[in-house]
């Protein structure tokens, strides 16, 4: 709290003027006043006289002696009002003496406009409607404050209006999606954040406990096997807006909490998914910015489909000078990555070599939009292989601006080779399990489907060009912060 604003409040208090007001009732919004008014002539304005009141925060005060012109803002925008002391009762004069910058009040006057042609009220009450006890910023100072920002994103957004239009575009995209997928007769579920094991995808999971039932509970990384049963279920098409939980690293495109799209078609396959897709992302960029580009790390992207579609293997040997002939060796690829100083497990598989590789060399360089298709089985744990070559599968992640943006594949519906798949994972791991239930509910028979999941932080980001995933995400996860209640 700052000293000079506790004055204020305690002289607001001592003229019994309630500086927390219970209820505060607005008919207009300032975007409305200046949209109804803005086009009539200051001679119109003083003849008619319109009476109004408008509310929002006070963003700056200009005073010259008995008048003061201020800036007051709501959700909707912002507006100038006019205040001369001497049209105002005692007791308005004793408010605004004790009003500040960042305070919350409304204005009661009625319109003119200035010599400039500024739309302004003539306030003839003032109102103060939440009285506020720290000073507002003055401006951010770039880089240097990044952690102040995340932390207190309230005050981000209030001062930036560049953030704030950040996330009224996420919204948007959001309901763009949603909108899209309900036109095309998707049913919109929602399926349990906690689950019993951790499945849907490959990644650490969070863990919970739940104290009634005596069980330990996962945070989900993915919700593919409950829509799938879903499909299974009779519902042919489904999605979900969903938030996933990954208890791994934070870097400006990984977040532990974020947000996907999932959706599941039965009787359709991956290729029918990469159209769809293509169909999906130009049909947000011409509603969201009218046109089919985007521009995205001072890179201008075109968004005009048909988008080019590469198999792993070309796409490494398209954008490196890597020997492809030598990614069909286990031990040649592993010379490889270690030779490029690539982490590699133990008993690592040589499809994982092969994407470990891709990832390194190949990924950041993807920046129009570009399908990577035929990606190794033993990496696609729940996908179908390639009926004319089992070690591959019938898979496709979208890279757009150098980054992974959605993954999509035909669904595995052999209960037997599922089973067989997940007992492979889980060997040699005590702490996994394989979720026999969902081996159930395939037995009863899942038809010829394909899903997919999208990233929509990532989205989000190329459609703001954002190059961190933390400033499109309202309040990332950070280090608890050690701070006094002074502060």
């Amino acid at each position: 709290m700052d000293e000079h604003r506790l004055i204020k409040l305690k002289n607001l208090q001592h003229l019994k003027i309630n500086p927390y007001i219970n209820s505060f009732k607005l008919s207009l919004s300032i975007n409305k006043v200046i949209s109804t008014y803005q086009n009539c002539s200051h001679d119109d304005l003083i003849n008619k006289k319109y009476k109004l009141t408008v509310a929002g925060r006070i963003m700056a005060i200009r005073s010259f002696g008995k008048v003061a012109f201020i800036t007051l803002k709501d959700n909707s925008g912002t507006i100038q009002i006019y205040v001369k002391s001497k049209d105002l009762l005692e007791v308005d004069r004793q408010l605004l003496d004790n009003i500040e910058v960042g305070d919350f009040s409304a204005f009661s006057g009625y319109l003119f406009k200035t010599k400039t042609g500024e739309l302004t009220v003539y306030a003839e009450s003032v109102t103060i409607l939440t009285k506020t006890l720290k000073d507002l910023p003055e401006k951010w100072h770039g880089l240097k404050d990044t952690e102040k920002r995340l932390r207190q994103r309230y005050l981000d957004i209030l001062v930036n209006n560049d953030v704030k239009n950040t996330f009224i575009k996420r919204s948007q995209i959001i309901q763009l999606l949603r909108k899209y997928f309900i036109d095309n007769n998707y049913l919109e579920v929602e399926t349990p954040m906690m689950q019993p094991l951790p499945g849907g995808a490959t990644a650490n999971p969070f863990e919970t406990y739940h104290n009634t039932l005596d069980m330990k509970l996962y945070l989900r990384i993915a919700p593919e096997l409950y829509l799938k049963r879903l499909v299974i279920g009779g519902f042919e098409r489904v999605f979900e807006i969903n938030r996933n939980f990954r208890n791994e690293g934070i870097s400006t495109r990984h977040n532990p909490e974020f947000t996907m799209v999932e959706w599941y078609t039965a009787y359709c396959d991956y290729y029918d998914l990469m159209d769809m897709t293509e169909d999906l992302i130009n049909s947000i960029s011409i509603q969201l910015n009218n046109k089919r580009e985007l521009i995205f790390n001072e890179n201008t992207i075109d968004l005009t489909p048909p988008w080019p579609k590469l198999s792993l293997i070309d796409a490494i040997k398209t954008y490196t000078d890597i020997p492809v002939e030598d990614l069909h060796s286990i031990d040649k690829a592993r010379i490889i990555a270690e030779h490029s100083k690539i982490d590699l497990e133990e008993n690592i598989s040589l499809g994982k070599i092969t994407v470990k590789i891709f990832e390194k060399f190949v990924e950041e360089k993807l920046i129009k939009p570009t399908f990577i298709i035929d990606y190794p089985k033993d990496v696609s744990p729940l996908s179908k292989a390639k009926e004319n070559n089992k070690d591959i599968a019938e898979r496709f992640e979208l890279y757009i601006g150098g980054m992974e943006i959605a993954n999509g594949f035909n669904e595995l519906n052999d209960p037997l080779e599922q089973k067989m798949r997940f007992e492979e994972q889980v060997k040699n791991k005590e702490d996994k399990e394989v979720d026999y239930d969902y081996i159930r509910a395939l037995e009863y028979g899942l038809p010829p489907t394909a899903g997919e999941g999208l990233g929509i932080d990532r989205l989000v980001m190329l459609f703001t060009n954002r190059s961190s995933i933390r400033d499109v995400i309202l309040f990332p996860q950070l280090k608890k912060e050690d701070m006094g209640y002074s502060d």
